[in-house]
């Protein structure tokens, strides 16, 4: 498993290899996701902090699995046309954790009220 670190802190681990996960982590897609989401009401990412992908720790791994462990499967999936066009079974394959907190969007606050 494989972490993704910006300014120091830990923000995603993947299941996938290395090569996998450095894709993934660095695509485009990827990166303008991580730029909107935020944490604590700031972007995950600023665009131009260094993407650091690295081996994940003990704890990482074990946040990831208890993560996975949980997840009941519900939920809306919706594919992402950027990556509508991957044929790799790997990429379908990886589970991505976020280890921060990530800010609910506000449109689904007031879709839910």
């Amino acid at each position: 498993m494989f972490t993704l670190e910006i300014d120091g802190t830990a923000v995603a681990v993947i299941n996938s290899d290395e090569a996998s996960a450095k894709d993934l982590f660095t695509c485009d897609g990827f990166k303008e996701d991580i730029r909107t989401m935020t944490t604590g009401g700031k972007p995950l990412w600023n665009g131009t902090s260094a993407l650091k992908v690295r081996a994940a720790t003990e704890d990482e791994i074990e946040i990831f699995e208890d993560a996975l462990a949980e997840d009941d499967g519900e939920g809306d999936f919706v594919e992402d046309p950027r990556h509508a066009g991957s044929d790799s079974d790997d990429e379908d394959e990886a589970d991505i954790v976020f280890l921060v907190d990530i800010d609910e969007d506000e449109d689904e606050d007031e879709a839910d009220a």
